[in-house]
């Protein structure tokens, strides 16, 4: 069995992990659960799974929790904030899930890793602001990361064990997100609503509206460099609508191998779950034979310009992918507050990471304080 913590565990990616979970009881202990803001599903949670650990973000949630769990006789220790979420990442444990939205992964990431703890990782904000040093703690301690993300956990089931040194190309694809058919005039007035309706995908808030501006093709092509240890040269995004294929890896003999699977997350984070073996799904299968029609073009650069521009932060490393990471999250808030426009995200991003005086990083304390740096600006030009 394995003992395991889920951050993020009211969220999409953890409550489907839990879903998982419950279904294969004799194979997953629960020890950590870490939540946002959703205190009614985290006591739900906590009743079922009896972890160890249980973490909530704010102080005042976290005196409504004890209450309760005082109230029901519960054993639980409780925590929270990030002083709460590191004590989950310090625990000795065989796999902890980062499933936290944003750069609150980081801190927790690099924490497990450095306790030699197996990562099933779907914060990909993480090794966008901290990759380098991530990884090179990761080999250092010998600790694997396996991605949950559908296109890193597809590319790595085409890669197996082959050397990356026999990869020619390995191609993500994007579904084009809510608004690929529409024109970029209109994009003033797209409201939250309209930007969250994601054609194949049922994501959070963050990440939705991510696929709508394209960004979040551009940080999962960070991720693969960082992860597969793929030069910039090799990788590149197709706009798939469909969904249906996940990842092309092409070798230098000129085979490409493709990754298909259904449009849900299930997949994906069972994979990571029971890494390296496999385990019969419950979900219903790919049929090939309903497959009609699988279609494949080039990104819009002049429609979705954020795209080039996330490539272009993680190419040029140290402080820049830090920053567009930092401003993408806080502007894609502000954005589904409705306290600015869906071309707004695009235009104060740019903003900052011109105004940023940009710097070497070297240590995971260097990639904290320059988000905190950000965060801190952002939040006082736009209270």
């Amino acid at each position: 069995m394995k003992n395991i913590s889920i951050l993020g565990s009211t969220g999409s990616i953890g409550t489907q992990t839990l879903s998982i979970v419950s279904q294969n009881p004799h194979l997953f202990i629960i020890i950590g659960l870490s939540a946002g803001n959703n205190l009614d599903l985290l006591k739900k949670q906590i009743l079922q799974f009896k972890p160890k650990i249980a973490t909530i973000r704010s102080k005042e949630n976290y005196t409504k929790l004890c209450i309760w769990a005082k109230e029901k006789k519960i054993k639980t220790e409780l925590s929270y904030g990030e002083k709460g979420v590191n004590e989950i990442a310090k625990l000795k444990q065989d796999l902890i899930i980062i499933a936290i939205v944003g750069s609150a992964g980081i801190a927790p990431t690099f924490i497990a890793i450095s306790n030699k703890t197996t990562i099933a990782l779907a914060c990909k904000e993480a090794l966008v602001s901290a990759g380098d040093i991530i990884i090179k703690k990761a080999k250092e301690t010998n600790t694997k990361i396996i991605p949950i993300d559908s296109e890193h956990a597809a590319i790595k089931q085409c890669i197996g064990i082959e050397p990356t040194n026999n990869v020619h190309k390995i191609t993500l694809t994007a579904s084009g997100g809510p608004l690929w058919n529409s024109e970029r005039e209109i994009f003033n007035s797209i409201t939250p609503a309209q930007a969250l309706a994601h054609p194949n995908w049922d994501m959070g808030g963050k990440i939705s509206i991510d696929s709508a501006t394209m960004v979040n093709k551009g940080l999962e092509i960070i991720e693969a460099h960082h992860l597969f240890e793929i030069d910039y040269s090799k990788l590149k995004v197709v706009v798939h609508k469909q969904s249906i294929v996940h990842s092309f890896v092409e070798y230098i003999d000129g085979n490409i191998l493709a990754h298909l699977s259904p449009t849900d997350m299930a997949f994906p984070i069972q994979y990571a779950l029971t890494y390296p073996q496999k385990l019969p799904s419950p979900k219903k299968r790919l049929s090939i034979q309903e497959i009609s029609k699988l279609t494949f073009e080039e990104p819009n650069n002049n429609k979705f310009p954020l795209l080039k521009t996330a490539i272009e932060c993680g190419k040029l490393k140290n402080s820049y992918p830090i920053v567009f990471n930092t401003a993408n999250e806080l502007f894609v808030n502000l954005f589904l507050k409705e306290k600015i426009s869906f071309l707004d995200i695009e235009k104060h991003i740019l903003t900052t990471i011109d105004n940023f005086n940009h710097i070497n990083v070297t240590t995971i304390e260097d990639v904290i304080e320059i988000d905190k740096e950000i965060k801190n600006e952002i939040i006082q030009n736009f209270k």
